[in-house]
């Protein structure tokens, strides 16, 4: 990800995840006299707080700002005293002053001609004190609506304390007073030095700053480089960070040349700033506090104090002394359950940096000793600490493990990744070399992590240590990881080919080659081609006793035979099992039933594909396969498309696609439901985004029943903006989609756009000749979304009503309940219909749509347009209104928006108006789509 043009910018230009604080901050400081203590960490924002409120509109407040320092001469009320350095020129605008500040002017030269005299002492030092207290408050009084801020207290000398508790107790009326401070560093715990409650009189609040989540961190470092992030990158982040701003900024400096990079984040060294001020910190404890802090260094996970001993070689008797010294000095911290670690991964990373080489062996050396004591071994860190020790064995053995263990419990990732970094060990002997090549290739096909798999085991096939015998099953693995990868499906299917001819004498995987180059969805081959390796692994199949291989092979044939309407499918359907023994076995039977609710969802068996998905999310959850849970969350979201289950549907599928971006047959399916959406609400540019990622312009790398719906998407939108040349085009490309592969099954959601693209264009014999190849097509099959398809198709090439009007039933039926309006409002539906095709979409959330139907209800002086009625909605915005709004924060103009909803540009600028009133805004850039209801 690039930086923005100029400078790179290494902080935040708007405040992130701090609204409410800020409010807060606001709110008291105009409620004024008024105290306010910002407390929280080192990092976490308290002066990019206080900053923004300074940088509001304050009014005619006078600004004073003062700073504790943790080292320095003694200089005693200092933080006030600085704060007033510069108020010279405000004083000499005054009348003449209260006599008794002039008993400031000693201690602040820049100011004293603008002072009266000083007075002479009084020879007790308590007196003088508190004349000087009261001096510093008259002054303070005298200054007018002024905000006195305080940064750093915890710093603060115990005079200033006692200033600052004097002033905040009886603070002048057009006073406020901010102050900032680490409660962890506050000697004795109390910011002032004693407890504090403000007066009655005083508007008093606590603001704690607490570090962001993942979300804000994610916002924090888009706002930084002008562009969105993605979330595992966010995450990655918050991970190494603990979600403090500063050090979020340091790291993005740190990065600046590759900074969306995730996989370089566990690489980036620690910030300079961040190195020094732990060094000091470390610099500053007893001998056993730094061991035992370097101990947890090289632990790297929070530990109870006696295995940071042990480790550290610091004995009992002295741990507890020690530890003690390494939290109050801000080094260590207290995770949870007694045991301890640092506050965040950079934290750690600059102790461990102090060690010597030698000194980081022994420490690790004499971690996997304590650790081998513990039962369960972790071994994880078992393998962590004896790679870093330089015990190779070690590292062989423990690794393995913990990669067998991590697949066992389903963790693909994790697993995955310890064989690849044992995989890249040089002197690895041949046979481990082969086993673990296999191990990952069989781990990697399960879970989420795609890319460095595959790119592992394309080393692996150029590499001499691997041997002839397994070389063609770690080819077939990654040709089985290509498919799922954007822009390789073809590269795919030409290493599976490779590999199957390899796997003479393996027939077993040779099936599983035959199945996956027999999926009808995938490409652009046509079924008839695809027919011999489908007969090759059904053949196998009938053939194996090996229950997980049969399973397997029976999730690609099932679907596969559904996916072309196969009309004598559903009934082997009905015996598949819910239950099976054997985790492999589980995993199997998992993904046929997301297989099968798969390919129901396409050709229209709706209510049966629903009870598919949740057997099959249910099962692969259990048995740990993460890549059919993504499957089986896609598959719902368009399910949920289809069956009108809208709430929610917009956010959950742009959650998964977040989650799921690189994987092909998971991203284009959200990608289109997306789209879809943004359609039905008339949001052009988005749903046009949206569903040329479906694979509409790239069939041939894509999954071929999405892209179909994609093209039909496309001419959809072209539809709405009475465009038919360009409707055609893009139906065009859905129907050489079809054409080509010969499946008219999965031409349900295009034929009527193709038909209507046609009409439109006025070219009555294409759309003919369309309802004619697709009722050919479907001869035979079973598909009840294409069926009723046909018969809408039908009823728009004739212009009879009746036949839509039995499509729409059909749809109705599946459930489809959207395709069901639509296809009544085809039928010339009476004035009574067309209100509730109102009320329908309009339940939906089909904005665009119900307008729509709205503005023929008034072509048509149909009277009131929804059965619903009409109620006052005072400050509240009424439904209208809020769909104004989202089209407004969305940056649509007024002649857009107009267009979308079917009203003039001055009912739409009348709107606007009232939408900026009722919500605040004093223009449309502060609208934010996100925050609207």
């Amino acid at each position: 990800m690039p930086w923005t043009s100029g400078a790179p910018r290494t902080s935040s230009p708007v405040l992130v995840g701090r609204s409410r604080p800020l409010g807060a901050l606001r709110s008291a400081v105009r409620a004024r006299p008024a105290v306010a203590m910002v407390e929280g960490e080192a990092g976490v924002g308290k002066s990019r707080l206080v900053r923004e409120l300074i940088d509001g509109d304050l009014g005619p407040l006078a600004v004073l700002i003062g700073h504790c320092h943790p080292v320095g001469e003694p200089f005693p009320f200092g933080a006030v005293l600085d704060a007033l350095r510069e108020v010279g020129p405000r004083l000499a605008r005054l009348p003449k002053l209260n006599p008794v500040t002039g008993v400031v002017g000693p201690l602040l030269p820049e100011i004293a001609e603008h002072l009266p005299p000083p007075p002479p002492s009084t020879g007790d030092p308590r007196a003088d004190r508190h004349r000087l207290f009261r001096g510093l408050r008259e002054l303070l009084n005298a200054l007018g609506p002024a905000l006195l801020v305080v940064e750093d207290l915890h710093w603060a000398d115990d005079g200033s304390r006692r200033l600052l508790r004097f002033l905040m107790g009886d603070p002048p009326p057009d006073l406020a007073v901010v102050v900032t401070y680490r409660r962890a560093e506050v000697p004795g715990g109390l910011p002032l030095g004693t407890a504090y409650r403000p007066p009655s009189s005083v508007t008093g609040v606590v603001v704690g700053l607490e570090p962001l989540d993942a979300a804000g961190v994610r916002a924090l470092t888009s706002a930084i480089l002008g562009e969105d992030t993605s979330a595992e990158f966010a995450a990655r982040l918050h991970e190494r960070t603990a979600g403090l701003p500063f050090v979020v900024e340091e790291v993005l400096r740190t990065l600046r040349d590759q900074p969306g990079d995730a996989r370089l984040l566990d690489a980036v060294g620690v910030p300079v700033l961040l190195r020094d001020a732990m060094a000091e910190r470390l610099a500053a404890l007893p001998a056993t506090a730094t061991r035992l802090a370097e101990a947890a260094a090289v632990l790297g996970v929070p530990a109870p104090a006696e295995l940071l001993g042990e480790v550290a070689a610091v004995g009992a008797q002295r741990v507890d002394q020690a530890l003690t010294s390494a939290l109050s000095g801000q080094v260590l911290h207290e995770a949870e359950n007694g045991r301890y670690g640092f506050r965040h991964a950079l934290a750690r990373q600059a102790v461990y940096d102090t060690l010597t080489g030698p000194g980081r062996r022994q420490l690790h050396a004499r971690a996997i000793d304590a650790l081998e004591q513990v039962e369960p071994r972790p071994l994880v860190q078992l393998a962590e600490h004896s790679a870093r020790a330089g015990r190779v064995a070690g590292f062989l053995r423990y690794g393995e493990a913990a990669a067998d263990r991590a697949a066992e419990q389903g963790d693909a990732t994790a697993a995955t990744g310890l064989l690849r970094r044992l995989l890249d060990q040089p002197n690895l002997p041949a046979a481990d070399v082969d086993r673990l090549a296999i191990k990952l290739g069989r781990v990697a096909h399960t879970g989420l992590d795609q890319h460095d798999p595959a790119e592992a085991l394309a080393r692996l096939l150029t590499d001499p240590r691997l041997s002839t015998s397994v070389r063609g099953e770690v080819r077939l693995y990654r040709g089985l990881l290509l498919v799922r990868q954007s822009g390789a499906v073809e590269q795919a299917m030409a290493e599976i080919e490779t590999a199957v001819a390899d796997l003479a004498e393996r027939p077993d995987l040779a099936a599983k080659g035959f199945a996956v180059l027999g999926q009808p969805f995938v490409g652009i081959t046509s079924v008839a081609d695809l027919a011999r390796w489908r007969a090759a692994a059904d053949a196998f199949r009938a053939s194996t006793d090996d229950v997980e291989l049969r399973m397997s092979l029976l999730a690609n044939e099932l679907s596969s035979r559904l996916h072309i309407g196969d009309p004598t499918a559903l009934a082997e359907i009905a015996a598949l099992p819910t239950a099976i023994t054997g985790t492999g076995a589980r995993r199997q039977l998992a993904r046929a039933h997301c297989n099968v609710g798969d390919a129901m969802t396409s050709v229209g068996h709706f209510r049966l594909a629903a009870g598919h998905l949740r057997c099959g999310l249910r099962l692969a959850t259990e048995a740990g396969g993460p890549f059919v849970v993504g499957t089986a969350r896609t598959t719902t979201a368009r399910l949920d498309w289809f069956t009108g289950q809208w709430t929610g549907l917009a956010e959950r599928a742009g959650a998964l696609l977040e989650e799921y971006r690189d994987l092909v047959p998971i991203a284009g399916e959200l990608s289109l439901v997306l789209g879809l959406l943004a359609a039905t609400r008339g949001e052009w540019a988005e749903a046009t985004g949206h569903l040329g990622a479906t694979g509409a312009f790239t069939p041939e790398e894509s999954i071929a029943p999405v892209a179909i719906a994609g093209c039909a998407g496309l001419a959809g939108v072209a539809l709405a903006q009475e465009d038919a040349c360009r409707a055609v085009v893009e139906a065009e490309r859905g129907l050489d989609i079809v054409r080509r592969k010969g499946v008219w099954a999965w031409a349900g959601e295009l034929g009527p756009v193709a038909v209507s693209a046609y009409l439109a264009a006025g070219r009555h014999a294409d759309a003919e000749g369309v309802v004619a190849e697709f009722a050919a097509g479907l001869s035979g099959r079973d598909v009840p979304i294409a069926a009723a398809a046909l018969v809408e198709c039908r009823g728009l090439v004739d212009g009879s009503s009746a036949a839509l009007r039995e499509a729409a039933d059909l749809y109705a039926a599946l459930p489809a309940p959207y395709l069901a309006a639509l296809a009544t409002e085809r039928a010339e539906p009476s004035v009574a219909e067309l209100a509730a095709l109102v009320d329908a979409f309009d339940a939906l959330g089909a904005t665009r749509d119900a307008a729509r139907c709205r503005h023929r209800l008034r072509t048509l002086g149909g009277g009131t347009p929804s059965r619903r009625g009409r109620r006052g909605y005072g400050n509240e915005l009424s439904p209208r209104e809020l769909e104004v709004a989202r089209l407004l924060a969305s940056g649509h103009t007024n002649r857009e928006i107009a267009d979308v909803l079917f009203l003039s540009p001055r009912t739409v600028e009348q709107h606007a108006a009232r939408v900026l009133r009722k919500l605040g805004a004093v223009s449309r850039t502060d609208l934010d789509a996100d925050a609207l209801p």
